[in-house]
């Protein structure tokens, strides 16, 4: 459903609220590891989320990455629109350019209420929500 690039971002933010504060940041190598994913990939994938004003980077010795605001107030989707774009929420399940109720693919009525119901979940779910999960042993970032 999300591209493995999509996945690693937002393990990636899930993963940093919990362990940066306002004085100290989480770096690259920090970041990588807990999401095992290579560094340079991380790096890339956090220079989009950071310019999307979705974390923010400080260069120099006492640098590294820090939320760009209250995780409570960020939302799945904004993390997925970042990466993936807004397909998730709008494109067609069987990838026409043009679907739509005039003009609907073959399976566009059964996936509406799929897709309606997908685009709530991530604009309800908070990266505190899943950062919670995570830090009660609920859910894992890595397997």
């Amino acid at each position: 459903m999300f591209s493995k690039t999509c996945k690693y971002a937002i393990n990636a933010m899930i993963y940093v609220p919990g362990s940066s504060s306002e004085k100290e940041r989480t770096n690259l190598k920090e970041i990588s590891k807990a999401i095992v994913s290579p560094e340079a990939f991380t790096a890339k994938i956090l220079q989009v989320l950071v310019k999307n004003k979705l974390l923010i980077s400080v260069k120099g010795p006492h640098g590294g990455f820090s939320m760009n605001g209250d995780p409570s107030k960020i939302f799945l989707s904004w993390i997925v629109d970042a990466i993936d774009g807004d397909m998730l929420f709008t494109g067609c399940a069987l990838g026409l350019k043009k679907c739509a109720e005039e003009h609907p693919c073959a399976v566009h009525y059964k996936f509406k209420a799929i897709r309606e119901h997908l685009t709530g979940m991530l604009h309800s779910t908070s990266l505190t929500d899943m950062a919670d999960r995570v830090n009660n042993g609920i859910s894992f970032l890595k397997h």
